[in-house]
């Protein structure tokens, strides 16, 4: 999967965020840290997200943006 991901410079290094997935925030020394913890936070994301719907019916569709 392919989320975009905003990277801001800081004074403690590089902070993370994913535009459609709210509240996944992350930071890091460098960029690549950063784009690291963030892939992270995605998946634990994405984990407990099938967790929560584990059991219900769930359909994937394509949107044209």
């Amino acid at each position: 999967m392919k989320y975009q991901v905003v990277l801001e410079e800081s004074e403690e290094g590089y902070a993370a965020s994913v535009p459609g997935l709210r509240g996944r925030h992350s930071q890091g020394e460098t960029e690549q840290e950063a784009l690291e913890n963030i892939a992270d936070a995605i998946r634990e994301y994405l984990e407990a997200i099938a967790e929560l719907n584990r059991g219900k019916v769930v359909r994937e569709i394509e949107v044209a943006v």
